[in-house]
């Protein structure tokens, strides 16, 4: 049975281990269940970015100033509470710099709530394009199996809201023209490809000579330009195609790597 001053006891033992939880608690908590975000920088191509995630995932790659001019334009983006950090965590950070290296299969978790289907459809198949590669707008309606939601494709693109994460800078317009870019315009776009050993200039010529797709007379296979096996044709074998029916009459098989779908005559 126990007696008074007993429970007295074990209650005063009870207090002394009592202890305040510490301040950053509450905010840890609604980060991690993806109610607030941690913002802070990232040294890209494109110089200082913020990234912000959550315990969900990657939430936004973007532009700032600073610290807290890019939270500010953050919580007013997403409707956050947006806390500033000096660093990515460390796993993180390796993720990122991983991806922007050019590799595609290392796991990066993305936030991407209200997003339609259709955008996150669009976004995972620019995931595929490899690192110094692009593909044209068309590529990815095709791929997913809306072939002619082509101008949608476009504005989901310049929707993204984890772009390099999510490399929407590797699709092009449908002309050949290097587009578009969400992450500061086109200036921006044609450095982070450059930085990838893309010519974004070169890119467009060809496109106005009408070589969209480059064949080789040798394999009579035709690829995009800056697929890996189209750069390994020598100049003495390349044969451009406007579109990959002229390539098809002319005896080309598509290449199963880059997979060619049919363009528009650059003409």
């Amino acid at each position: 049975m126990t007696r008074p001053n007993d429970l007295v006891t074990e209650t005063a033992v009870l207090a002394s281990l009592a202890a305040a939880a510490p301040d950053h608690l509450g905010d840890d908590v609604l980060v991690e269940v993806g109610l607030a975000d941690r913002i802070a920088p990232l040294a890209t191509p494109l110089g200082t970015l913020w990234v912000a995630w959550n315990g969900r995932g990657v939430a936004a790659v973007d532009l700032g100033e600073d610290g807290p001019s890019a939270a500010a334009q953050h919580e007013a983006r997403f409707g956050r509470r947006t806390l500033i950090t000096d660093a990515l965590p460390r796993s993180l950070e390796d993720a990122v710099a991983r991806r922007l290296a050019g590799d595609r299969r290392v796991p990066i978790a993305l936030d991407l709530r209200g997003r339609t289907e259709f955008e996150v459809a669009v976004w995972r198949k620019a995931l595929e394009i490899p690192f110094g590669e692009v593909r044209p707008y068309g590529w990815i309606a095709a791929e997913i199996g809306r072939p002619k939601a082509v101008r949608a494709v476009g504005t989901a693109l310049g929707h993204n809201p984890v772009p390099l994460v999510v490399p929407c800078h590797r699709v092009v317009r449908t002309d050949g023209s290097i587009g578009q870019y969400s992450l500061g315009g086109p200036g921006n776009k044609r450095t982070v490809l450059a930085a990838e050993g893309v010519d974004p200039d070169a890119l467009e010529d060809a496109a106005r000579r009408g070589e969209r797709l480059i064949g080789s007379d040798s394999t009579h296979i035709v690829c995009w330009p800056t697929c890996r096996h189209a750069r390994r044709v020598t100049a003495g074998h390349r044969v451009p195609f406007r579109s990959l029916r002229e390539a098809a009459s002319a005896g080309y098989r598509p290449c199963k790597v880059c997979r060619p779908s049919a363009v528009a005559s650059a003409a």
